[in-house]
């Protein structure tokens, strides 16, 4: 079942020229003269790098059939990073290409959603929030207010980021996953 430039959808995902793409995002153009066309933003799944594209009603676009399950972390062997099926019990290692944003907030037993081709492990997706506690981050200064700088902080997990200077060694924060930057005081 082939798809028309018409039923593109953010977030969508298909094969295109054989491959798996995500759509970031995309504009339809419509031209005076010539046929209209897609220009869209494309994220290769298994490589998990972009391109813009040009997409017309004459390429071959098929809708890709993606089933997201629930996985666990397990531990990071130096080269990969290790999940389990929690339906199967199967074990995937996934290089840390593929878990850019957030690995650096991974704690073992945590549950993740992994999206599948085909039987194939294509992406893992983390929350995009996480309570985390500071475990090293140095004093304030007295005097400093909640709006007056940042300091560097180290989590559990071992991620360093930026936090208000109000933030002590045993507080638990909020952090975006995504961006890797702190949310709130979560207490």
């Amino acid at each position: 079942m082939a798809l028309s430039i018409g039923e593109i959808t953010r977030g969508m995902t298909l094969v295109y020229r054989g491959e798996l793409y995500e759509v970031v995002s995309f504009e339809h153009v419509k031209r005076a003269r010539g046929s209209a066309f897609v220009r869209a933003k494309l994220r290769h799944l298994p490589s998990g790098r972009t391109a813009v594209e040009t997409l017309r009603d004459s390429d071959h676009l098929e809708p890709a059939f993606m089933e997201n399950r629930p996985l666990q972390y397990l531990y990071n062997d130096g080269a990969a990073y290790v999940f389990m099926d929690k339906q199967t019990f199967e074990e995937f290692r996934v290089p840390p290409e593929l878990l850019a944003t957030f690995k650096d907030f991974l704690l073992e037993g945590m549950d993740v959603q992994g999206l599948f081709h085909e039987g194939r492990l294509l992406q893992v997706q983390a929350p995009s929030f996480l309570t985390l506690e500071v475990v090293e981050t140095p004093p304030g200064v007295k005097g400093d207010t909640a709006t007056g700088g940042d300091k560097p902080a180290k989590l559990e997990t071992g991620a360093t980021i930026k936090v208000p200077l109000f933030i002590r060694v045993g507080d638990r924060i909020k952090v975006d996953t995504r961006t890797g930057t702190y949310v709130e005081r979560v207490n």
